[in-house]
């Protein structure tokens, strides 16, 4: 079943130079938008991370520190892929926990304003492991009966992936709706108010922890009762995307005084 769109949506993987969003970069980025008619731009990007790829993620994706040296950094691209990227919705595998966060950790670095908390967001992993619980690979040959060849490329991850999620609407054709705005409610298992999911929003929309001592509590009645826990985050090793999310909770707060 083809997508049902009110907006492009881009269908996105990276391969990266390890597995921190907050130290890490991009090394390589496909993004498939198909557009309203059903047509589709693909993008593929090889890009210099300045900074070296770890020997494990090489043997993940097979993308070398010489294979890179002369590619673009994510910087001088920046601009004109978020302007490509505008008025589109998002979608992706397993994107919701590394490849959204790193991406806006990019833009981040690069000074480029690009709010994809604004658009619709699907994570076809989740719909797949509500449904049946399998790895991309799996799911690829349950829903489109295909062997997926080279497995860990970025083309051929996201590509697969949109793959999956029309098949995916074929198959529980009764179970989900067609529609971009219902599919990424339905993959979202925590409302996040940042990326990396360390603020997600309780039944009550209060922004509360997600990690460590003061999980489930919410951000403001830490703030208050605790507020060098605000100091121990901004120094510590979080991504620039939660310090923002919890600078503005924490500016809010003070001017409600």
């Amino acid at each position: 079943m083809k997508l049902n769109l009110r907006n492009p949506i881009i269908f996105f993987d990276i391969e990266s130079t390890g597995l921190s969003v907050s130290h890490d970069r991009i090394v390589e980025i496909c993004a498939v938008k198909v557009l309203l008619n059903g047509d589709r731009e693909i993008k593929t990007r090889r890009i210099n991370p300045t900074i070296p790829i770890s020997e494990e993620a090489q043997k993940i994706h097979g993308i070398s520190n010489e294979d890179v040296k002369d590619c673009p950094t994510f910087k001088q691209i920046a601009k004109s892929l978020a302007e490509w990227m505008k008025g589109c919705d998002f979608a992706g595998y397993n994107s919701f926990k590394f490849d959204l966060p790193l991406l806006a950790e990019e833009f981040l670095r690069a000074g480029v304003d690009f709010d994809f908390r604004k658009r619709k967001m699907i994570d076809v992993q989740n719909i797949f492991h509500k449904m049946e619980q399998r790895t991309l690979v799996a799911a690829y040959k349950f829903y489109c009966h295909k062997d997926l060849e080279n497995a860990h490329s970025a083309e051929a991850d996201t590509v697969a992936t949109l793959e999956v999620l029309e098949a995916q609407l074929d198959r529980y054709k009764d179970d989900l709706k067609n529609d971009v705005g219902f599919l990424a409610e339905f993959s979202m298992r925590s409302r996040f108010a940042d990326y990396a999911g360390r603020i997600v929003y309780d039944d009550k929309d209060v922004p509360v922890f997600n990690f460590g001592k003061h999980k489930g509590k919410a951000v403001t009645d830490v703030l208050k009762a605790e507020p060098s826990y605000y100091s121990w985050m901004m120094e510590g090793d979080f991504t620039l995307d939660t310090k923002k999310v919890l600078t503005d909770i924490y500016l809010s707060m003070r001017n409600d005084r």
